[in-house]
């Protein structure tokens, strides 16, 4: 693990200003949806939207902030995003700050995955395999659509370069914060017996033990970071540190719970630019809280939409007089225990007689390979003085957020999680010890891997 920290300390900001933009990015029929482990997209409930920011703040280079309505954004996918927006932009691809909802019914981006899974199945080999459940005939698998993905990033540089003709002048920022009531539970909870499970997911409502435990290790915080023009708002960020789902895998697409409540409030609030992004949630969802039904479903986006009335209401302001960038680069290894090794994926992604099963094989050869180049992951922080935004990797989990924040008790620090996301899950060392079931799939990064995100998150946040 190498870690690299840039420090930039501008003496002061002259006639900063912010342009706020919009695209669509609603996948077509068929497109498969969370890397091809729930049905592709079948019909179409809410449109997904890539919702962002470029925030200009001579003599810094610009920022870019976008949080997608996709489930995630790996690898080169990723790689492409931020170069696009950068060259839009006019800044560098360090500075652009790309983060994911992790929707379910909605795209997992993996060009490289989705590479590695055709190569294997042009052989054929995959439809001699005796079909899963009796299910016959044995079916193609696919992780996303590139074609899709670079039609996507034309359309958010055209609407990233409307947007700057037409900036606001930004004088000051905001920051406020709400406790958000009965939505966020950690998946591991104790049994009556003592024993420890990871079992509570995203509708764990029906299971008796799961929402009788108590909610956790989680961060009950919504944050919202604001841009002003005096006493005009321009812009509203929240985040909170839940999964985002309520009910998935029907391949109907859907902004779900989290987005609904963006809409609320931008309904509300129709001269504020409405934002939601998602904290470090790998091992936190709404689960105890729900049970997939419409009734829960409505609960969860009221009881969000109130915490964001209230962070917005208790907003205080302060002026924009400087800036810092920093980024920490870490370099986190490829899985190697037991079934996750490469040459086990590499068998599974010609063998596997379940579609997905050849899908997320893919996805881990995927990030294996990006590893063996030497890559390192960004963690970008914008640090304002009393506030600081952080963007952490994938499915990190909530402790890493709580450890980020625990840095600086007096000061704003307002994580995104579902940065890049090839990692997969990283949890922390606790999890391995204890088995967390939801690392038998979705990790592609091994034991030890706290501590160096721990290291890279100090130098990210701390001069």
């Amino acid at each position: 693990m190498r870690l690299i920290c840039l420090l930039l300390f501008p003496a002061c900001l002259h006639a900063a200003t912010l342009a706020t933009f919009r695209a669509d990015v609603t996948p077509p029929l068929g497109h498969a949806c969370m890397g091809g482990g729930i049905p592709p997209v079948r019909s179409v409930a809410q449109s997904l939207e890539a919702r962002g920011f470029v925030l200009l703040a001579p003599p810094q280079k610009p920022f870019v902030v976008v949080s997608f309505d996709w489930c995630e954004i790996r690898g080169s996918a990723y790689d492409d995003w931020r170069a696009a927006l950068a060259e839009s932009a006019g800044t560098e691809p360090q500075r652009v700050l790309i983060t994911s909802t992790h929707v379910h019914d909605a795209p997992v981006m993996d060009p490289e995955a989705e590479f590695l899974l055709h190569e294997a199945e042009r052989s054929g080999a995959w439809k001699k395999l005796p079909a899963p459940d009796n299910r016959a005939p044995i079916q193609l698998a696919s992780v996303c659509w590139p074609d899709f993905n670079r039609l996507c990033i034309q359309r958010v540089q055209r609407e990233l370069r409307k947007a700057m003709s037409k900036a606001h002048a930004v004088t000051h920022f905001g920051v406020g914060r709400a406790k958000v009531e009965r939505i966020a539970a950690n998946r591991r909870f104790i049994n009556p017996d003592g024993g420890i499970s990871y079992a509570r997911g995203s509708r764990s409502a029906t299971n008796p033990q799961a929402a009788a435990a108590d909610e956790g290790d989680i961060d009950p915080w919504l944050r919202t970071l604001s841009f002003w023009d005096g006493e005009r708002p321009i812009c509203a960020l929240h985040s909170y540190a839940v999964h985002p789902m309520s009910r998935y895998g029907q391949g109907i697409v859907s902004i779900d719970f989290v987005g609904l409540a963006r809409e609320k409030f931008q309904s509300s609030h129709p001269e504020v630019f409405a934002i939601y992004a998602s904290g470090a949630a790998g091992n936190v969802t709404a689960g105890k809280y729900n049970d997939g039904s419409d009734a829960s479903r409505e609960g969860l986006i009221q009881r969000l939409h109130t915490a964001m009335e209230a962070s917005w209401q208790q907003t205080q302001r302060h002026e924009l007089q400087s800036l810092t960038f920093r980024n920490a680069q870490i370099a986190l290894g490829a899985r190697n225990t037991i079934a996750h090794t490469e040459a086990i994926l590499r068998h599974r992604l010609r063998t596997d007689p379940v579609p997905f099963g050849r899908a997320e094989s893919a996805m881990g050869l995927a990030w294996y390979e990006r590893v063996k180049t030497g890559h390192q992951i960004d963690l970008p922080c914008i640090d304002f003085g009393p506030a600081q935004l952080l963007l952490l990797p994938a499915e990190s989990y909530v402790e890493f957020q709580l450890f980020a924040q625990s840095l600086k008790p007096n000061d704003f620090v307002m994580c995104l999680g579902y940065g890049e996301c090839g990692p997969g899950y990283i949890p922390i060392e606790r999890a391995w010890k204890e088995r967390d079931s939801n690392l038998h799939d979705w990790t592609w990064v091994g034991p030890g891997s706290e501590e160096p995100m721990k290291k890279a998150i100090r130098s990210a946040l701390l001069p």
